[in-house]
């Protein structure tokens, strides 16, 4: 028996709907969850807004034309390369493209050109390149930009952009112009003087160390004095409600022995006029809400607390989303006790005024390189039966929080947990650290360490030989602190391991629609390198340049900087293996997905093929090793029913030695299982995105190798 009922739900269009009686209830409750939790602004229309798709930074789109019935049919319509737009030492892109008013825009080689480029044929329609300055040549972070944000002002499209040399840029989007009569003039000879905001100065503006500085006036081709610190932009900024929220990146941090550097505040700005809004300061002053977290009146010249990773936001709520890395020196923090807000933190800021509405400490005082690497995520989910506007953050250790992102009440509890202490002499570790109980972390080797459950255990003999080995060091979880290179301890060193990994260049996604979300992950033990005394003397190097950064910077020298870092990273540290073999059971590529609605586990894949040197191994012979993944990451995007995936080039190895063909799959979002595959020209990196263009459905990846001779190419699929 059937009955038509009418089903008004708040919001949404009164619809009429045939129920079987015996299910009614049942499928009321489904359709309202599928109803009420909507997704965030930003693909609507067969767009893509944000780097991360929505506001919310799922990286998921609901278009649908490419499914699993056609996806084996796509064809490479265009192949667009950036190497073409300067040197490119870099091959690890992490721009993802944004599709917005039928154009698609991205950032290109360590000179962060922005590009507009034909969504139909992958044509380049305009460059801009802001000019040389000594501080871009000084910048530690060239190679790292992740795009750029976009906003309709007044009926025109506008593209926002944070340069390396820390200038922040509106450009008319049809044109890559500087907009008229936006921002404030440069005084510099080949700069516009329109469209452009030199954010240093307001970043210096009223910090102490500036303030007191008596060596000359600023320097606008120069920026922040060398002895202070220095500031770049990794993140593009995000529009929100008409404000331009700017955020701020550093020199990393495991770079670093001088303890002081320039804050990393974010800043608001009017996104039609360029006019400066607001200030945070991410280290609090005298009077505010979490001063007293620095000891030792380490607020004066501790700085750095970048926010590397995008943000994300709630136009509704008028809330932005930025997470932050630790202060200055992250392997030791005897120069900056307490608890360090807002450090490792996830914040919640009113955009129009950036007052903090919100925030949760996800690790006190790290000294772990710990930062947090990936954008908050926002989905609604439901849990027990009630609708949660939720906010999701993964982090590099491998636990997953969820808060409500109106209120940041934990959805589940979260418990502090003693954690073991430091021995280095005037170091400070937090006493506890927060877990929480749901959801389940990636990794369940995370909660207590390399335990036996996790020892290798192929043949009877190698788990004897690394119990033996184990005996020798003290087991811990995550937040394990390295011993001074010198102590008295009956046990070698101290061991932790991780299950999330370095995620930000496979971030995770998520399913609006379903409230799933999907993690690439593997698995890391280590018995970490020991901490070993200064001697007072530090040369803070500018020419000091991460793997793949571009290389030294010129024009440039050495500078003695005027604090000191007691206890800096010596030699020694690591874990024995067994002929090659590791002492745990590994997990090198792995993706899973879980139910957010419950925080539970739905399903877990390896992705590649256990490698040949675990393989073919003389003490593994005739043994049926479970098969550990591959090499490289797994980096995916939802879309319709799909989620679609693909491996990732494996940052700083320019080489790639792939296990298996090179290949973008498609895969059942519900179960993992692959349906259907085609070819790519490259590895991947970082991401992908989706767009309809004039009708038609296009997907782009982002890949590169030397190998291959892609450095930092885009690979748009189509149907015929």
């Amino acid at each position: 028996m059937t009955k038509m009922m009418k089903v008004e739900l708040q919001g949404f269009r009164t619809q009429t709907v045939v129920f079987c009686l015996g299910f009614a209830s049942a499928l009321v409750m489904t359709m309202a969850t599928a109803a009420v939790a909507q997704r965030l602004p930003g693909t609507e229309n067969g767009e893509w807004r944000y780097l991360g798709g929505d506001a919310g930074h799922t990286r998921s789109s609901p278009l649908n034309q490419i499914n699993a019935t056609n996806f084996a049919d796509l064809e490479v319509a265009w192949i667009w390369k950036s190497d073409n737009f300067g040197p490119n030492l870099d091959y690890f892109s992490r721009s993802t493209p944004i599709y917005a008013d039928g154009m698609l825009f991205t950032v290109a080689t360590p000179r962060r050109q922005v590009v507009a480029i034909d969504p139909d044929t992958g044509e380049t329609l305009w460059v801009f390149r802001e000019p040389e300055t000594v501080r871009y040549l000084r910048s530690p972070r060239r190679s790292y930009g992740k795009g750029v944000a976009y906003a309709e002002v007044n009926g025109r499209g506008v593209i926002y952009i944070t340069t390396p040399a820390f200038f922040l840029w509106a450009l008319d989007a049809k044109t890559g112009r500087p907009l008229e009569g936006w921002g404030s003039p440069v005084p510099l000879d080949d700069f516009s003087q329109n469209g452009v905001v030199d954010l240093v100065p307001l970043l210096l503006e009223g910090w102490g160390q500036w303030e007191r500085w008596d060596e000359g006036p600023y320097d606008a081709d120069y920026g922040v004095p060398r002895e202070l610190g220095m500031v770049t932009a990794s993140a593009p900024p995000i529009v929100v409600n008409g404000v331009v929220v700017v955020l701020v990146g550093h020199q990393a941090s495991y770079g670093q022995t001088r303890i002081e550097n320039i804050p990393g505040d974010i800043m608001g700005f009017d996104a039609e006029t360029g006019e400066f809004l607001w200030k945070f300061h991410i280290i609090p002053r005298p009077g505010e809400f979490g001063h007293e977290t620095w000891e030792n009146d380490a607020w004066q010249w501790s700085g750095d607390m970048s926010s590397w990773a995008p943000a994300s936001a709630d136009p509704e709520l008028g809330l932005v989303y930025i997470v932050t890395n630790a202060s200055t020196v992250q392997s030791y923090a005897g120069h900056r006790p307490g608890h360090n807000l807002f450090g490792g933190t996830l914040l919640a800021l009113d955009v129009q005024t950036g007052e903090r509405r919100w925030h949760f400490q996800i690790h006190h005082s790290d000294q772990w390189n710990y930062d947090l690497p990936t954008p908050p995520m926002l989905m609604d989910l439901t849990v027990d039966g009630e609708l949660i506007p939720a906010v999701i953050q993964n982090t590099k250790q491998g636990l997953v929080f969820a808060f409500n992102r109106e209120t940041g009440e934990p959805i589940w509890p979260i418990e502090e947990r003693p954690v073991i202490q430091t021995q280095v002499p005037g170091n400070y570790t937090a006493p506890t650290q927060p877990y929480p109980t749901l959801p389940e972390p990636v990794d369940p080797i995370i909660t207590d360490g390399l335990t036996e459950e996790f020892v290798i255990d192929y043949t009877p003999e190698l788990n004897a030989q690394a119990q033996i080995l184990l005996s020798q060091y003290r087991i811990g979880g995550l937040y394990v602190p390295p011993l001074p290179f010198e102590h008295d301890n009956d046990f070698i060193n101290n061991v932790g391991c991780i299950g999330g990994g370095n995620i930000i260049p496979h971030p995770p996604v998520a399913d609006p629609s379903t409230g799933m979300m999907y993690v690439s992950h593997r698995r890391g033990c280590s018995a970490s390198g020991f901490m070993e005394p200064t001697g007072g003397v530090d040369v803070d190097n500018p020419n000091y340049a991460v793997p793949g950064d571009g290389g030294a910077t010129p024009n440039s020298t050495p500078t003695t900087g005027t604090t000191v870092v007691a206890w800096s990273p010596g030699s020694g540290g690591g874990l024995p293996t067994i002929d090659g073999l590791r002492l745990w059971k590994p997990m090198d590529n792995q993706l899973t997905a879980f139910q957010m609605n419950t925080g539970r586990r739905n399903w877990s894949v390896p992705v590649g093929e256990t490698p040949e040197r675990i393989r073919n191994h003389p003490l593994l012979a005739g043994v049926d090793v479970p098969n550990t993944g591959g090499v490289g990451w797994s980096i995916q995007m939802v879309m319709g029913d799909l989620l679609v995936q693909t491996r990732a080039l494996s940052q700083g190895a320019a080489q790639y030695v792939p296990d298996a063909p090179l290949e973008l799959h498609a895969r059942d979002k519900r179960t993992g299982e692959i349906l259907a595959s085609v070819e790519l020209p490259a590895p991947g990196q970082y991401g992908m995105m989706t767009y309809m263009h004039e009708g038609k459905h296009y997907i782009v990846v982002q890949i590169g190798s030397f190998r291959t001779n892609y450095p930092g190419a885009l690979v748009a699929y189509a149907l015929p």
